[in-house]
């Protein structure tokens, strides 16, 4: 019975990542963990004398030996995702940090000093929790409050909307300042990677790129699930190229595609690749 019951585990184990319901490294640690277990029960009741199980058969050893095996060979994939994970979330804030530091430059009353550790990508989880995959491509909408209805406190979806709207009929300085005026009242809020962006979007109608800039890196860094991050990605690569950081902006334009795959935006930063002439 133990050995159907670890002959199992191993098989779940096996499976298509799409089948595992988000499984994390973690999980599978101790899915393993438990295997183990069971292997070791399995090993000590074949060697107890007495009052013990009967002998397994050849072909039980066979699937024992071959589950321990494959119990071997997952240990090691597991250990080598966990350490390819680190390294992606270590180099993904290296590259933050960068640009952080790049914009602070370009800045005359910006203290470097004050800028502070990134933090690390994924809000901070260590490498064993951090997610892989690419975020999920968001759902094409106009109107980027849609969907956000019952999330949302009074009067939010309205002050956003009306941020939104100045910013179509041109009001930049209007915009810029409701998008701001709304950060401030709801914070945390669902669409405040999208009033980020609008404010950004506003200052750069402005003339004011290096705050625009800003606002895009905040937005991509703070909320790198939220549907207007790939919009984030992209428009602070263009930002970045507009302040005269070219390879900056080709190195951020190229993540675009790894990171939010499937997005109109892959499109949108390839062409600026192009522009720019990006290698």
């Amino acid at each position: 019975m133990r050995l159907i019951a670890a002959a199992g585990l191993v098989l779940s184990l096996a499976l298509p990542a799409a089948a595992q319901d988000a499984q994390t490294l973690a999980d599978i640690k101790q899915d393993i963990a438990v295997l183990k277990v069971e292997l070791q029960k399995l090993n000590r009741e074949q060697s107890t004398t007495g009052g013990g199980i009967a002998p397994l058969g050849g072909s039980a050893l066979d699937r024992l030996n071959a589950i321990e095996a494959e119990l071997q060979r997952m240990t090691s994939k597991v250990e080598q995702l966990e350490f390819r994970i680190g390294q992606v979330v270590s180099d993904g804030s290296n590259r933050i940090g960068d640009l952080d530091f790049r914009l602070c430059e370009l800045e005359t009353d910006c203290d470097i000093g004050a800028l502070g550790d990134t933090p690390l990508l994924g809000g901070g989880a260590t490498a064993e929790g951090a997610a892989a995959t690419p975020a999920p491509a968001p759902a094409p909408s106009s109107d980027p409050s849609a969907g956000f209805s019952g999330q949302l406190a009074v009067g939010e979806e309205t002050d956003f909307k009306a941020a939104d709207e100045a910013l179509s009929l041109g009001d930049h300085a209007g915009a810029a300042t409701l998008f701001q005026r709304f950060r401030e009242n709801y914070p945390g809020s669902p669409l405040e990677a999208a009033a980020l962006v609008g404010e950004g979007r506003a200052l750069e109608g402005q003339g004011d790129t290096r705050e625009a800039a800003r606002r895009y890196l905040s937005a991509y860094t703070n909320f790198p699930d939220a549907e207007a991050a790939p919009e984030a990605l992209w428009r602070l690569g263009v930002s970045l190229a507009a302040l005269g950081s070219v390879p900056e902006a080709c190195v951020t334009l190229g993540e675009v595609a790894g990171r939010y795959p499937g997005t109109d935006y892959v499109g949108r930063a390839q062409s600026s690749m192009a522009e720019l002439g990006c290698s």
